[in-house]
């Protein structure tokens, strides 16, 4: 790797975006966070919106910057998002994460995140960055044309993809490239697995739709067997084939975005081990 792409992936890794579920006990692990780090707050049909921002609220008054996810089907109508976006903006955030959301049934008038975007517009809200959702390896109800014209759709009012999490850095080179090809060129935040204990990591994973499919368990069944071990399940190899990339023009990979599930502790570590191994390795290739 050249030192230019080198410095990228350290620059990368030195700036993440840390995605926290705001449960029990997510104030204490966000303790473990790097002072002033950016973090991203999901919002879930059973936490609900109203605990992402309380939770964003205090990771506010401890230095954090904060992302918080709006989730279109858990938006009552049109009332309540004007309450949301008044509310993030007296609290001076700037930035947003708008997702369709998981609820089975909207509350609302919205379905999509497209339809929340479209509304956000209108509202003229003051938000300087907004995210939509990508997927490397498609949705588990959802088809690839579908996904597709979605993001198509999202483009005019977002500023940034942020990717599915995906343990397949082909798939994630591969999708990258085919939204490119259909004029996306938004930048993309990868989405990378923090280091989880690795059953619960299969768990989620399964239950999210990532490699959902006979495809995938086929072409990583090495990779499934590993995750049935005891121990935590790590993204280094993630993270090395995808350094060459980050920072490329083409690709636009402006950075990782990392699914902690609220294991920041060991993640953090990683993380730092990471930085360090990284800087050590471009210090031995200039020699």
């Amino acid at each position: 790797m050249s030192d230019a792409r080198n410095e990228a992936l350290v620059e990368a890794l030195a700036r993440p975006r840390f995605e926290l579920i705001p449960m029990e006990g997510a104030r204490e692990r966000a303790a473990h966070l790097p002072e002033g780090a950016k973090v991203t707050i999901t919002c879930s049909p059973t936490q609900g919106i109203e605990s992402a921002l309380l939770f964003g609220e205090e990771l506010l008054a401890r230095g954090f910057r904060i992302v918080p996810h709006i989730a279109a089907r858990l938006v009552t109508g049109r009332t309540h998002l004007e309450e949301i976006v008044w509310r993030l903006g007296r609290l001076g955030v700037r930035e947003v994460f708008v997702i369709g959301g998981d609820a089975k049934r909207p509350a609302g008038p919205f379905s999509g995140a497209f339809e929340l975007l479209s509304a956000m517009a209108d509202l003229g809200h003051d938000f300087e960055h907004v995210g939509v959702g990508g997927y490397p390896e498609g949705h588990p109800i959802i088809d690839d044309g579908t996904l597709r014209q979605a993001l198509l759709d999202k483009r005019p009012f977002a500023t940034y993809v942020v990717s599915q999490m995906c343990f397949d850095p082909g798939a994630i080179l591969a999708w990258v490239a085919g939204i490119r090809r259909l004029g996306i060129g938004l930048p993309v935040y990868v989405g990378l697995p923090g280091v989880v204990e690795r059953k619960k990591l299969l768990q989620i994973s399964l239950k999210i739709g990532v490699g959902d499919s006979a495809r995938f368990l086929a072409k990583h069944t090495n990779l499934v067997t590993r995750f049935l071990k005891p121990g935590g399940y790590s993204p280094d190899e993630l993270v090395t084939e995808l350094g060459p990339y980050v920072g490329d023009r083409d690709c636009n990979i402006a950075g990782f975005h990392i699914y902690s599930f609220n294991q920041v502790e060991s993640t953090e570590e990683w993380r730092q081990r990471m930085i360090g191994s990284e800087r050590a390795g471009s210090t031995v290739d200039s020699r």
